[in-house]
């Protein structure tokens, strides 16, 4: 480890270690954070500690390659992750509009990276050194590694294999495919003998046979699938059965005279190798040559990992597709160690802010029964109904939160990673630990939406789980004498809302007394059944058309219609009930939405809207300025500049 215990990340910190070159350069698009939240620190930890040499390059000016020669030529090969997002998620939001911030950059500074990172630092890194391996990784070649839709730029691109020329791209949670990687490499493997590895997918020549047999299945080639929207959703449909990693064939999809091979994803790892990962020496710090605060960091640096992986298989999250439907948890003792760390920290406060992982109570879930877990193609464990295989014991999570919050220099251990209300509700001894211990006075729950027919669009429970949830968490906050709310979330204009929808949720939102400050707008991200349904308009599994919120103004509305309380609303709100024909919601009577007259406010908002409007014509078209002639995502355009959010 060098002096400052991270791992490298300049020339000389490299020459401090006696070291001549190093064996793999890990190139992020995010600030360099030595936690376990954060893939490069992981994956660079676990390369460390089977003794090669590791160097961070992080966010670096992607003009030219200098960058990429600061540490001279790697041994072995460059890492590359556009970061813990896609990098077009990072940059705009669901209108297109360039965002405010990045939360992964130090400042939460905007322009660090470029758009679809992950292109050209594969690209620089061959320009820097020919001849040395570039291995793609990350959400954002992850979730890209077939034909996909596109949002930003409304088309269907080929796989990320294509345009990045990496020789491989690893998919799925990464730490056991890099290694092996590293470890045929060094034995001077290359990387087309490690096509054999479960995780990755690699262009073939054009005269390479595509592997044959029961383990494969084709997809419709990329020319088809952008083409033909019945050919996408037949390609979206293929692709999410083999998911599951105990019986997924590999996947193959022709790009002109070539193919695109996917292997199975990788099998889940044992809880002892998920303490191995964990329990790394990371100093859990921001690397000390940034000045400024980095906005993921001051959220998660007290947090801790429990688990990975989900089973919900909701349609519009990339969960489940990235690290997998199998729960893969840490051991009790793994968890206690790293929290016991944490107290000994003299800069900890004594609150751990989060105890969970992408769902806060999947804990040590799993099949119960193996031989049915060998063959099932179910893609979600708990819609429409939970099955009956899974175990739902929350057993487990309870004595982990009691033995957390008993550790000396643990004040409070706070749950914020979002509840999966459908199984918490089935456990009335972890709803009473819950609302007695674990709740800083509000906690997040995803309901999503109210109409039932998008609720099964998106594989989400019905809403009278919300309501019974909702009832449960009330009466156990009152019995331990709390004052506690809920904070739910709902998505706007997802495929299968249309403004009747939305104006059911808003009336449910008005009678339960809601008022959400924050609001997801549907963003179509690569690779998400979600994703096929706004492109095509249909549902993958029925081909059944479904209503879609395409344009800037219905998505507005449907916005709108989530915050209707909001004086600035109120004239789209009015628009959206005179469309949807609910003129009985406008008025002074208490089930109204809005009152019949103008609050002062809204027209205020109105003219200050016009106004910047008028002076603002950067992003009058809703193409996001890398999709514009002209080029790329650069820090000093004015398209960079800080604006209000679309």
């Amino acid at each position: 480890m060098s002096a400052t215990g991270f791992l490298s990340t300049t020339p000389e910190e490299i020459t401090a270690r006696g070291w001549d070159a190093v064996d793999v350069v890990f190139v992020t698009g995010d600030a360099y954070i030595d936690h376990s939240s954060f893939a490069m620190a992981v994956l660079g930890r676990v390369l460390e500690a089977d003794g090669f040499r590791v160097a961070i390059l992080s966010q670096p000016d992607w003009r030219s390659c200098e960058p990429w020669k600061r540490f001279g030529r790697p041994r072995l090969f460059f890492a590359v992750s556009a970061g813990n997002m896609d990098s077009m998620i990072n940059h705009y939001t669901a209108n297109r509009k360039v965002r405010n911030d990045d939360a992964y950059s130090p400042g939460g500074r905007i322009g660090l990276r470029p758009d679809r990172a992950t292109l050209p630092y594969c690209q620089r890194a061959r320009e820097a050194f020919k001849g040395v391996p570039v291995i793609a990784g990350g959400v954002e070649a992850s979730l890209r590694r077939l034909a996909h839709y596109d949002f930003w730029s409304d088309k269907v691109r080929p796989s990320i294999l294509s345009d990045s020329k990496a020789d491989l791209v690893c998919f799925g949670m990464g730490e056991e495919t890099i290694s092996e990687i590293a470890r045929r490499l060094r034995d001077g493997k290359t990387p087309r003998e490690c096509r054999d590895l479960r995780g990755v997918a690699y262009f073939l020549g054009a005269k390479e046979p595509p592997p044959e047999g029961n383990d494969w299945v084709e997809l419709p080639s990329f020319e088809e699938v952008r083409d033909s929207k019945d050919r996408f959703l037949d390609a979206a449909r293929l692709a999410h059965r083999e998911t599951n990693p105990f019986n997924a064939k590999g996947l193959l999809q022709r790009h002109g005279t070539r193919v695109v091979v996917v292997t199975p994803p990788n099998l889940p790892v044992s809880t002892e190798r998920m303490d191995y990962y964990y329990g790394l020496p990371y100093t859990r710090r921001a690397h000390p040559s940034y000045t400024e605060k980095i906005p993921a960091w001051e959220m998660i640096k007290d947090s801790v990992t429990i688990m990975r992986g989900c089973f919900g298989g909701c349609t519009f999250c990339s969960i489940t597709a990235h690290q997998g439907r199998t729960i893969q948890s840490r051991s009790e003792a793994g968890v206690l160690r790293e929290l016991d760390a944490m107290a000994r920290d003299p800069e900890f406060k004594g609150v751990v802010s989060d105890i969970g992982g992408p769902t806060a109570n999947m804990y040590r879930m799993r099949c119960t029964k193996p031989e049915i877990e060998a063959i099932c193609k179910r893609q979600s464990c708990v819609h429409p109904t939970i099955c009956k295989c899974l175990g739902t014991d929350h057993a487990p999570l309870v004595a982990l939160m009691r033995r957390a919050r008993e550790i000396d220099g643990i004040k409070k251990v706070f749950v914020a990673s979002g509840i999966r209300m459908d199984l918490a509700r089935l456990s009335p001894e972890y709803m009473r630990e819950l609302t007695r211990h674990h709740v800083s006075g509000r906690l997040k729950v995803a309901p999503e939406h109210a109409n039932p027919d998008v609720l099964n669009l998106m594989k989400k429970p019905r809403h009278d789980t919300f309501e019974d949830f909702a009832a449960k968490f009330a009466s156990g906050s009152e019995q331990a004498g709390k004052s506690q709310f809920l904070v739910p979330y709902f998505i706007a204009s997802h495929p299968g809302s249309d403004l009747n929808a939305m104006i059911d949720l808003a009336v449910f939102l008005k009678r339960s007394g809601y008022k959400p400050d924050q609001v997801q707008d549907f963003i179509p991200a690569p690779h998400d059944l979600a994703t096929a349904m706004y492109y095509t308009g249909r549902d993958p599994h029925t081909g059944k058309e479904i209503p879609v919120a395409k344009g800037l103004k219905d998505r507005k509305l449907q916005r709108a219609l989530l915050q209707f309380f909001k004086p600035e609303n109120w004239f789209e709100v009015r628009e959206a009930l005179i469309r949807a024909k609910r003129r009985d919601l406008i008025g002074e009577g208490c089930d109204a939405l809005i009152p019949s007259a103008p609050p002062p406010a809204a027209t205020a908002a109105r003219r200050d809207r016009a106004e910047r409007e008028f002076h603002d014509h950067v992003h009058s078209s809703e193409m996001p300025p890398s999709e514009r002639k002209g080029g790329g995502y650069r820090p000093k355009r004015k398209s960079a500049r800080r604006r209000e959010r679309g």
